[in-house]
């Protein structure tokens, strides 16, 4: 009997078996990898249709790793009946406490890709990291920052921890422009300047409301007003693009129509 079983063990894992089955993984790794670049080159040519391009591929992405790697090992090793039911018992515990952290983020990846609290290009916030969700892999979900950073975070923390989606799968996101100004202002002429500020710019969505409020707020021994500039961005790429056009286009504007703002020092404590 132990010979028998020392044979099957030993024709399942011959050399060159092991080969084809490297062969094949790789194969499918390079296969993925040129989807991914045929991918890039469809949200060049159809922007608008970019998030739902990527969405697109990381599913397909996602199914072909997976069915293709138990593919591939039944095609290559065949495994027989009687070793699978001779190691299949002890091998199954064996791997199930080695990779039970891997098996838990493979489950928690399909999960996420269903039940989708963000999808891949959302702009989302985990913990202290902000940036753009690149893909949800077998494993984990890799968050690029605006930094270019890139976070890699095991799919299992997802369904425990806080996240939030900025845009939820659309293309637009809402971006808030903060300016500062004096209590003693016409409050509706600095509305009026920064909307028109806003509407011009060439980054914003205006199929959505662009919204200004104010708000007071106490600073040393004085009150100033907060102005936030509420508007949507076209594309969530030209996130900082926006925000910086805003702010140097309403700084200036504020200035030619001597708008008073408190000083650096004073706003250092807001």
């Amino acid at each position: 009997m132990d010979t028998n079983i020392g044979n099957l063990v030993f024709d399942f894992f011959k050399v060159d078996k092991i080969f084809l089955f490297i062969f094949l993984i790789a194969l499918i790794v390079l296969f993925i990898r040129l989807v991914n670049l045929w991918s890039e080159k469809f949200q060049e040519k159809l922007s608008g249709r970019r998030l739902l391009i990527l969405q697109i591929t990381t599913v397909f992405s996602f199914a072909t790793y997976l069915i293709g790697t138990l593919g591939a090992f039944y095609f290559v090793f065949r495994p027989s009946k009687e070793l699978l039911l001779t190691v299949g018992g002890s091998a199954a515990v064996a791997f199930g406490f080695a990779l039970k952290d891997l098996v838990g983020s493979v489950i928690a990846g399909f999960i996420l890709l269903f039940d989708r609290p963000f999808q891949v290009g959302d702009r989302v916030t985990y913990g202290d990291s902000y940036g753009e969700i690149k893909s949800i892999g077998l494993r984990s979900v890799k968050l690029q920052t605006l930094n270019d950073d890139t976070v890699t975070i095991p799919n299992s923390k997802f369904l425990t921890d806080t996240v939030a989606s900025g845009n939820s799968g659309a293309l637009d996101m809402m971006i808030v422009t903060p300016f500062y100004i004096s209590i003693h202002e016409d409050l509706d002429r600095v509305r009026q300047l920064l909307h028109e500020v806003v509407i011009t710019s060439r980054f914003v969505f205006l199929e959505k409301p662009v919204t200004i409020i104010f708000e007071e707020m106490p600073l040393s021994n004085d009150f100033v007003i907060k102005v936030n500039v509420k508007a949507y961005v076209l594309d969530v790429k030209f996130e900082k693009a926006f925000l910086t056009d805003i702010t140097i286009r309403g700084s200036k504007i504020l200035r030619e129509f001597n708008i008073k703002r408190p000083n650096s020092t004073n706003l250092s404590e807001v």
